[in-house]
């Protein structure tokens, strides 16, 4: 098994995180098989391009929510470590459960 489960939502409270916020969070290594997806399907072009993270941020984003880490941004970065046998890789992890739910967006 890749991941701990396939998931096809956000469980997690909003937490208005934008892209330049992710890049303040220290990249950390992250097992795969402890990781809920937050999408089921994935797109084959996007997971065999070469250049897939020219545009976006090189570390997945993951998120931490009631004990669980969930995969928000970057599952075909992580499966395509998994294809290249893989278990562990460097995510950003951003912690809600050590976060005030009252310093959350729309408390």
């Amino acid at each position: 098994m890749i991941f701990k489960k396939v998931g096809d939502s956000r469980p997690y409270p909003q937490h208005g995180m934008t892209h330049a916020d992710w890049g303040g969070i220290p990249p950390q290594q992250v097992r795969l098989d402890t990781l809920i997806t937050t999408q089921k399907t994935l797109n084959l072009e996007t997971l065999l391009a070469e250049d897939s993270t020219f545009y976006g941020d090189l570390f997945p984003h993951v998120v931490k929510w009631g004990g669980e880490l969930y995969l928000e941004d970057g599952v075909h970065r992580a499966l395509r470590n998994a294809l290249h046998r893989r278990a562990v890789m460097y995510a950003r992890v951003l912690d809600l459960d050590s976060i005030s739910p009252a310093l959350l967006p729309g408390a």
